[in-house]
């Protein structure tokens, strides 16, 4: 296998622990508003998408927009529960700091959410400015435009770039740009959850369990 040139890391749900706490808020603020979901119906629908998708989904079910306080108070439950139960991925921190390639993150999270949780984790210091997320495309992901757009940025080139994903549109848009893609099923959200078929379904080419996993891989396709 050739050497990858660059690492792309999802961030929630394979940085930091944060689906689980997220897909409880978006459902928590959706029953406030008369949509009531359960939290499997909020994974399936809504991980690793952004956050148009919920826009879209709430005027289907409603017939009517979705209100102009909600992404208030969601971002506002978000913000309180992050800042008491985010948690960095077991091994995440080991791992950046072991690379010896060059990695970015690639989120379909908001810009303010994603300077939220690298910032209560300190891995923002790891990737630099790396960071790009879906206000900087014109489609998000399982679009593959936010995965081609970090590998220009970072120069390089989509055949040899690996991507490590948690959702099947995370998946679908890395290998729609080309890349290699690893599930990880490390994450809450997939507690006693069959995940590593689904995202092979998908299309990944590996399914890893833990962060720890990683390494061994990692160090066999780049050198030093």
């Amino acid at each position: 296998m050739s050497a990858f040139q660059m690492v792309v890391f999802d961030l929630d749900g394979v940085l930091v622990d944060s689906e689980i706490i997220a897909c409880g808020c978006l459902r928590e603020t959706l029953a406030r508003h008369g949509v009531e979901l359960d939290l499997n119906e909020v994974f399936e629908r809504f991980l690793g998408r952004s956050f148009s998708v919920v826009e879209t989904d709430y005027q289907r079910r409603t017939g009517h927009p979705l209100p102009a306080s909600f992404p208030a108070e969601l971002n506002a439950l978000l913000i309180a529960r992050y800042r008491t139960a985010l948690r960095v991925m077991p091994d995440a921190t080991r791992l950046l700091r072991s690379l010896r390639t060059p990695r970015c993150i690639a989120s379909s999270s908001t810009p303010e959410r994603i300077r939220l949780s690298l910032g209560l984790t300190e891995l923002g210091e790891l990737f630099d400015a790396n960071v790009f997320n879906t206000t900087m495309v014109a489609r998000g992901k399982p679009a593959p435009d936010l995965f081609l757009f970090a590998a220009e940025k970072m120069g390089a080139r989509p055949d040899r770039t690996l991507v490590i994903e948690d959702s099947v549109s995370g998946v679908i848009g890395g290998k729609a740009a080309g890349m290699t893609v690893w599930g990880f099923v490390g994450g809450s959200h997939y507690t006693g959850r069959e995940a590593g078929g689904m995202l092979l379904d998908a299309g990944a080419d590996r399914i890893v369990e833990r962060m720890a996993d990683l390494l061994p891989h990692l160090s066999e396709a780049i050198p030093p």
